[in-house]
């Protein structure tokens, strides 16, 4: 379960006794009046009356009036709906889980068109959040909701609506200009603090307008909207980077000596995990998100509604962060371990002596900006009183690029000293604590204090990854009514265009033995205690001591000292990309279906019923370029080196079809209570990233000679859609005009899931260094010296061997000592021969080789007390599934497991009285699984549940000026991952809470 805090628990407390008071309503005599109910309880009967009109299970969010949409985020307003939660980036809303299906298989639309999604970020580092691209996934952050006037979610598909949502289908309705005649205009303006922030501005602008107007005859009409927001903030986070998980007492992940210490050792045969590093980190992080629509109509006769618009998205994010990295030797040097008691064994000391290790403090610079332009038109024309026929087009296009120096979405400099003597991590609590010791007598400036002289280059990294997708959509639909009932039909063209391109420049400056400690000058480089940045978290007992430069900076300088012309070091992104995909998906669709009212047994009834049948044509693309090897570096430091010249162009076609039916039925079974039943046959498809022909992210963490196992990744262009059969039941009690209850079970048999095939491989004729004539030489050149057989000894080893002039005496030149490794590793690679045998990569490959149950349960309320002003919502899911991860299952094999599956909670506390308005929601997941097999032991990704307060208050100082205070994550609840126990740590992130204050005038 969920942890609360203190503040957290009063809040709650306070709420549930101010909703629990007698109210009691007050009738006087008199004249009856007819009163106008606005603002929140308006907004909430509105959509109350959208759930219980429509055909299906749908939910729906609607604006309290013009430009005032009940959360700033999208994102975080759906999170209020039952079944709906949401992920967090940045401590803000991004992107949707409906009962428990993930961002990519939700279909997401702007006034019923396909929006297109893509989300790349920071380049394929995988440090701290960064995105590779390739996703179906919307990000929600990139909308502002100032000129959203509603929001549905359908639940339930119709034949109507396009495929692609099996989760549910999103659809966004901006304010239209004859939906509201006359002159309105309103514009706001708020001052953002995020208390995170530490080094940008404390107090930020956003500022909105949104300007609408028709004639007076009513037949043409305009409507404006823009906003524009800055955001500073600041996070500190931390990570491991990997859990190597094996069998005690027949893997060896520790190399234990004769000397070591081990309390707690697992049992035999039970599983146990290694971490593989543990890294500390602080984000500064700056973001500007502009937004702007136009929205012209014009109706020449009644029968006749032209409608033309254009919408403008930008969100451009900006990120400093620096590492403090704490790597673990993982050779013979562990020296302590004591295990804790879980059923897979995890370290909670882990403690290593050393000589010269180095101590990281990489230096990330990230700059990316998401562009999202949609154009369209749509004329909507009654021919007569029974028939009316729509013709729809859209253009439509999301942009996520690099634009940071050099066209690069992140510059990573890996700045260490060489003088760490031990290094000691306490994995016992949420945020694990690490300390060090230190001697730089023989390295480095020598004066006894850990301090920026200590500090040399190691590697400087540039990465790009950028996703483009382009649709272009045509619908014409028609309505035939007819005595209780209407026919629908329509057919529809869809072209998808998706480019995904990804490429990392590596250059080798000091390398990662630091070959020129002291080397970095005075103002590139200032002491900085990120430790002391984890206000939520006891730190004591960790290394104090830290360092912080700018990373821009210190590539210019690092290129004016290590570029030359034959090495391409720039501070720039590689053209050649590692990565360049294309998927072209053309899908025509054509539907019918036809709603009709009835009885049954005297009771009022409405059936919908259709089908939509669709063909896709799929065009996979791939310009690959060609890897060579993998070049060894050290003990398990491998880069992949790649072929000159062009990358050549590989590509592949596939086709499908699908026939979905759809049936709703519901009954008032009396004028207050519904009954609903419907099924459908819904579709989802496979991610971008999975259709390409490519094959790629070639690696491996140690040598084959040892047992260790390279791993590559290929897509399959020949996926098919999940196929889900869809059953829902839902029971709806409206017992006022703003009050009601619900309940409602709901199945989906989901075919055709996609899982991981492991395929045995050689690719592109790549030899394997790691192992063959030369390994065993060194290995045997070992074993008659008394040395142990490790990778370090055997990097080392044969580095000796193959360079006699450095070493004539050949294996005898060999020395079992940390600091030769370090030079050996700093001054050669390791590359394969003609000798050496082929590498077998154990290659990783989607397949459509899965089906899942996933089933729940989701009630709701809804109750305002007269016309006290207090009101109440409360809502709560349930989502269970046959396809959960199995922690102690073989980490040599890749499981299938379906992330997203948690149960939510909402309580919202309303008051709308005497000009005042006031929200407190509280919004409440339970932990899930967030990925599967990652890593080296295909390791699941959990995320603990996690539990958010937030509070919204107006004061109406006259009919146009209103004065508001919001108050985001007033707890300052924080995130963290975990692996196969609660003890694994993979990510945690200490955030802060967000206050904005501000006005809105109403012209």
């Amino acid at each position: 379960m969920y942890k609360k805090k203190k503040l957290s628990e009063a809040i709650m407390v306070m709420a549930a006794v101010a909703c629990s008071q007698p109210l009691v309503a007050q009738e006087s005599p008199g004249v009856l009046e007819e009163v106008t109910v606005t603002g929140i309880r308006a907004s909430l009967q509105r959509s109350m009356d959208i759930k219980r009109d429509a055909s299906g299970v749908v939910d729906a969010i609607s604006s309290e009036d013009i430009g005032k949409f009940p959360d700033t985020n999208l994102a975080e307003s759906l999170q209020r709906i039952t079944g709906v939660s949401i992920n967090r980036v940045n401590g803000e809303g991004s992107e949707i889980t409906v009962r428990g299906f993930t961002g990519s298989y939700n279909m997401v639309t702007l006034n019923g068109r396909t929006l297109p999604g893509g989300i790349a970020y920071g380049g394929g580092s995988g440090a701290g959040g960064t995105r590779g691209g390739g996703t179906r996934a919307f990000d929600f952050a990139n909308l502002a909701s100032e000129s959203v006037s509603s929001v549905q979610v359908y639940k339930t598909s119709r034949s109507a609506i396009t495929s692609g949502g099996i989760g549910a289908t999103v659809n966004i309705d901006t304010a239209k200009p004859l939906d509201n005649p006359g002159m309105q205009m309103s514009i706001g303006g708020k001052v953002v603090n995020d208390t995170t922030n530490l080094v940008g501005d404390d107090f930020t602008p956003e500022v909105s307008g949104i300007f609408s107007w028709t004639d007076s005859s009513e037949r043409f009409g305009v409507a404006l909207s823009g906003s524009f927001q800055e955001r500073d903030s600041g996070a500190a986070n931390a990570a491991v980077n990997d859990w190597n998980i094996g069998t005690w007492g027949e893997d060896e992940l520790y190399s234990f000596t004769g000397d070591a210490v081990i309390e707690n050792a697992p049992d035999e045969g039970q599983l146990y995990a290694r971490p593989n590093d543990l890294r500390y980190a602080w984000s500064d992080r700056h973001r500007e998100r502009t937004n702007g629509q136009l929205t012209l109509q014009f109706r020449p006769m009644d029968s006749l509604t032209l409608t033309g618009d254009y919408t403008y998205a930008e969100n451009y994010l900006q990120e400093h962060r620096s590492e403090q990295t704490f790597w673990f030797a993982n050779g013979d040097s562990v020296d302590h371990v004591v295990f804790d008691d879980s059923a897979v064994a995890t370290p909670v000391i882990y403690s290593e002596v050393l000589s010269g290790k180095d101590a990281g403090f990489e230096q990330q610079w990230r700059e990316q900006t998401n562009t999202l332009e949609s154009i369209g038109f749509n004329a909507d024309w009654n021919v007569n009183e029974t028939l009316s026929l729509r013709f729809d087009m859209h253009d439509s296009s999301m942009e996520s690029l690099p634009s940071g120096p050099g066209n690069s979405g992140e510059i990573a400099m890996s700045i260490a000293a060489p003088i760490l003597t031990s290094q000691v991590v306490n994995f016992g609590s949420d945020l694990p604590v690490a300390d060090v010791t230190f001697d730089d007598s023989s390295r480095g400036n020598n004066n006894g204090v850990f301090d920026a002289g200590d500090f040399g280059t190691q590697v400087g990294r540039v990465w790009y990854a950028g996703q483009t997708t382009d649709i272009t959509q045509v619908k014409l639909d028609g309505s035939l009514e007819f005595d209780d009932g209407r026919f629908d039909f329509g057919v529809e063209s869809m072209a998808v265009d998706m480019r995904q391109q990804s490429s990392s420049r590596y250059m080798g400056l000091g390398d990662w033995g630091i070959a020129n400690p002291g080397e970095i000058p005075e103002g590139l480089w200032d002491a900085f205690s990120l430790t002391g940045r984890y206000d939520d978290y006891n730190m004591s007992g960790a290394l104090s001591t830290g360092f912080r430069g700018d990373p821009v900076a210190l590539c210019n300088w690092s290129m004016s000292i290590y570029a030359t012309a034959e090495n391409d070091y720039q501070c720039a992104y590689d053209p050649a990309f590692t990565t360049n995909n294309r998927v072209e998906e053309d899908t025509t669709a054509v539907y019918f279906q036809v709603s009709m009212d009835g009885q049954l047994a005297g009771l009022p009834t409405n059936l919908l019923a259709g089908v939509r049948y669709e063909t896709t044509d799929v065009k996979s693309s791939s310009l690959q370029q060609i890897p060579l090897y993998l070049l060894w570096q050290d003990n398990n430091d491998f880069m992949t080196v790649y072929a000159d010249g062009d990358a050549e162009l590989i590509s592949a076609d596939a086709s499908y079809d699908h026939l979905l039916p759809s049936l709703d039925f519901s009954i008032d079974l009396r004028d207050d209570l519904k009954g609903r039943f419907s099924y459908s046959k819904t579709i989802a498809r496979a991610g971008y990233s999975n259709l390409s022909p490519s094959v790629g992210s070639f690696g491996t963490v140690g040598s084959t000679y040892n047992g260790t196992t390279p791993t590559a990744v290929s897509s399959n262009p020949a996926l098919l859609p999940l196929e889900s059969d869809n059953l829902d039941l839902s029971l709806e009690w409206y017992y006022s005009d703003s009050s009601y209850v619900s309940a409602g079970f709901f199945e989906k048999r989901v075919d055709n899931f996609i899982g991981t095939a492991q395929v045995e491989e050689n690719h592109f004729g790549m030899r394997d260094v790691t192992n063959g004539p030369r390994v065993e030489a060194a290995a045997q050149a070992l074993m008659d010296r008394g040395f142990a057989v490790n990778d370090t000894s055997l990097f080392v080893m044969m580095a000796v061997m193959e360079n006699p002039d450095a070493f004539p005496n050949g294996a005898d030149d060999y020395t079992d000592d940390a600091q030769f490794a370090v030079d050996v590793a700093t001054a050669y690679d390791l590359a394969p021969n003609d000798d050496d045998p082929l590498m077998i990569f154990r290659t990783s490959k989607p397949d459509n080789n899965k089906e899942a149950k996933i089933y729940g349960f989701e009630f709701a309320a809804q109750h305002f007390f007269g016309d006290t002003g207090f009101g109440l919502q409360a809502n709560y899911t349930v989502v269970r599934g046959d396809v959960g991860f199995d922690v102690l299952s073989d980490p040599g094999v890749s499981q299938f497991a379906l992330p997203g599956l948690s149960d939510t909670a909402n309580l919202v506390a309303i008051y709308e009285n005497y000009g005042f308005q006031a929200r407190l929601a509280y919004n409440w997941r339970d932990s899930y699984l967030n990925e599967v097999n990652k890593g080296n032991s295909r390791n699941p990704i959990f995320v603990e549940a996690y539990s958010q307060v937030d509070l919204n208050v107006s004061y109406e100082v006259n009919e146009n000026l209103d004065i508001f205070f919001e108050g985001l994550n007033l707890t300052e609840e924080n995130v963290r991952y975990y692996g196969r126990s609660d003890g694994q740590l993979w990510y945690l992130e200490d955030l802060g809470a967000r206050y904005q204050l501000g006005a809105r005038y109403t012209f």
